[in-house]
């Protein structure tokens, strides 16, 4: 196996991964992954596709990741990293797809639209 190349998008990130044969280190823009995402809860769900196939120690991952914010972008290497496994091994794919990593989480923040406030709430109504 060479290196693998997938893409994730969550919202508005766009996530492009690179998984290599390794000892685990997963770098994100160039930096480590408890640099970029400082928080557990962050690095635990970029995780969670490795941890469900019991493949932490595997492989290494590079991630590419823009536009949007850290949970959208940490969503999309999710997706990102549980596509690749699945083109290292397909029998890392019936665990994946029951955990939904495979699943792209199509939600988008609605555009706003004229004579609105927002998206749907109208200015408030005043009767005199």
């Amino acid at each position: 196996m060479e290196v693998v190349n997938t893409i994730g998008r969550r919202k508005t990130s766009i996530a492009r991964v690179y998984l290599t044969p390794g000892k685990g280190k997963i770098t994100v823009n160039n930096k480590d992954l408890d640099a970029y995402f400082p928080g557990d809860i962050m690095q635990i769900i970029v995780k969670q596709p490795l941890a469900t196939v019991e493949a932490v120690s595997k492989y290494d991952a590079k991630i590419n990741v823009y536009g949007g914010g850290f949970k959208g972008q940490a969503e999309a290497a999710r997706l990102g990293i549980a596509r690749a496994l699945c083109e290292v091994d397909p029998d890392f794919r019936p665990a994946l797809k029951k955990e939904g990593f495979l699943t792209r989480d199509s939600r988008m923040v609605e555009r706003k639209k004229y004579g609105r406030r927002k998206a749907r709430r109208r200015f408030q109504f005043s009767k005199r």
